[in-house]
């Protein structure tokens, strides 16, 4: 696998790529934090300037990503990302430190063109028996800089100031970029010459596919309460750690480690497993975890229990993310696999997205535990939503009469 030039230089970049984005994520939430005193509406609006992009642009950027030549994609992707970045580098150097959210918008909108574009590149370079070595393999990856991700970036932060871990960012990114130089020339594009009505038309082909087809339909529902529970406590772990185990704010990075090194574990012992359980029993099982584990963080008050229900979580991640990824390989056609990507994202991004902004203002009406088990309770409906489907095999589109061209 490694001898695959691709599959190097893509993940080399990626290493940059995660890095970067990381020392970016944590400068900026500890800098908010530090400037609006903990504000809980201003941290919100951090992770919607983050996720708000993926549900707006995940479907065309899916699209585009198969029209255009992918090399070219995502080198211009990390260099204007990395340009964005110096830009509001300058801004809060003149004292505008409201732009940090600019960058957190403009970074999140370019990775929807890059990210389907190094898909693109492993599927046509990547023979298919080393092909899911390699998809785990970039799911690892991301899984590590959950672990050292939180660290590297709160040690920038605190060690050099919110200017310095932008420009490490920045130099990070355009690193990213030039090594994806290494990679050959992009052939010409057998779609290059496809008009706006074909690109409309794929479009609205790729949402009659997913509303044609039984289990993406149940998926999508278990997309839309999930998306939403794990919108509400995205941005308030920071203060699990604060009000909960009164620690300062750099304690979060700490249980987010918790859970990305959980995580890495949990990814090896379920390879087993996945070859014994359905995917949506693996899903199921996994949500009922995630609501466990939710209720329990925003009511406890002690620190092994938290630390030890952050494990709990990490381990059944993986659970969630080969039960999603394995029903929509096997429920979709070929054809259809990116813009089936392109519907469902944006379901539980979208959702995502609406929790995020709710969360802050909720938890100053109510309070922390009521967020969390009202989060806890979506799972637990996501999870039901599931229940049809317990039972049964693989779903195929044929059988629902969908023809996307009658």
């Amino acid at each position: 696998m490694w001898n695959n030039r691709y599959v190097r230089v893509i993940l080399s970049s990626r290493i940059l790529l995660n890095l970067g984005v990381w020392i970016r994520n944590f400068a900026v939430l500890l800098y908010v934090s530090e400037m609006t005193d903990n504000d809980s509406y201003y941290v919100s609006l951090i992770s919607v300037a983050e996720f708000a992009p993926i549900f707006i642009f995940s479907m065309i950027g899916g699209t585009l990503a198969d029209r255009w030549k992918p090399r070219r994609t995502m080198v211009w992707s990390d260099l204007l990302t990395a340009a964005s970045v110096f830009a509001v580098l300058l801004a809060l150097i003149y004292g505008s430190w409201h732009a940090l959210f600019f960058a957190a918008f403009v970074s999140s909108v370019l990775s929807q063109f890059s990210q389907p574009s190094a898909m693109k590149l492993f599927k046509r370079h990547v023979p298919d028996k080393q092909l899911q070595g390699v998809m785990a393999a970039h799911q690892s990856l991301s899984s590590l800089f959950m672990v050292i991700g939180p660290v590297a970036g709160a040690f920038v932060y605190s060690a050099f100031g919110i200017e310095t871990s932008l420009t490490a960012m920045g130099i990070l990114i355009v690193g990213s970029g030039l090594l994806l130089l290494r990679l050959p020339k992009d052939d010409e594009e057998p779609t290059a010459g496809r008009g706006k009505a074909h690109f409309l038309q794929e479009l609205k082909d790729g949402l009659r596919y997913v509303a044609a087809n039984r289990t993406l339909r149940t998926l999508g529902g278990t997309f839309v309460a999930a998306g939403l529970a794990v919108g509400l406590i995205q941005p308030l772990l920071l203060f699990v750690a604060i009000e909960n185990l009164g620690q300062d704010r750099t304690f979060v990075q700490w249980l987010l480690m918790t859970n990305g090194a959980a995580t890495l574990v949990g990814g090896a012992l379920v390879m087993t497993a996945v070859k014994k359980a359905k995917p949506q029993q693996l899903l199921a099982f996994g949500l009922l975890v995630s609501a466990a584990g939710t209720v329990g963080i925003g009511w406890s008050h002690s620190l092994a229990v938290i630390i030890a229900l952050q494990i709990a979580s990490g381990l059944c991640y993986p659970l969630i993310m080969i039960g999603i990824q394995t029903m929509i390989m096997r429920n979709t056609e070929g054809a259809y696999i990116g813009r089936v990507g392109g519907v469902m994202t944006p379901l539980f991004m979208g959702m995502m997205v609406v929790g995020m902004s709710l969360g802050g203002g909720l938890k100053a009406t109510l309070s922390l535990q009521i967020v969390y088990s009202i989060s806890a309770i979506l799972f637990m409906a996501g999870s039901a939503a599931l229940i049809p489907l317990l039972g049964s095999g693989r779903s195929r589109t044929s059988r629902e009469d969908y023809r996307p061209n009658a």
